[in-house]
């Protein structure tokens, strides 16, 4: 199955993600098929960039979300 979910970098206490599209059975960091967007959640305010057409264009082919990015999502749809 197809997920769109985040994948953690940055160093130690300075989180940042991407926001991507890779197979659920892969490990958190491990290979992936799209960058669709990124968050970082240590700016003031948090800072969400996604592509909305390509994130919904992957739901269209069935992938699923988790649930964070679903949130991201709808605040970033907000901010557009």
């Amino acid at each position: 199955m197809v997920k769109i979910r985040l994948a953690r970098f940055g160093r130690k206490k300075r989180p940042f993600y991407r926001i991507v599209v890779t197979d659920s059975r892969k490990r958190r960091d491990s290979g992936f098929k799209e960058i669709v967007g990124y968050y970082n959640p240590l700016t003031e305010p948090s800072t969400i960039k996604m592509d909305l057409d390509r994130v919904n264009y992957w739901l269209s082919v069935g992938a699923k979300m988790s649930e964070r990015v679903a949130k991201l999502k709808k605040i970033a749809e907000e901010q557009a």
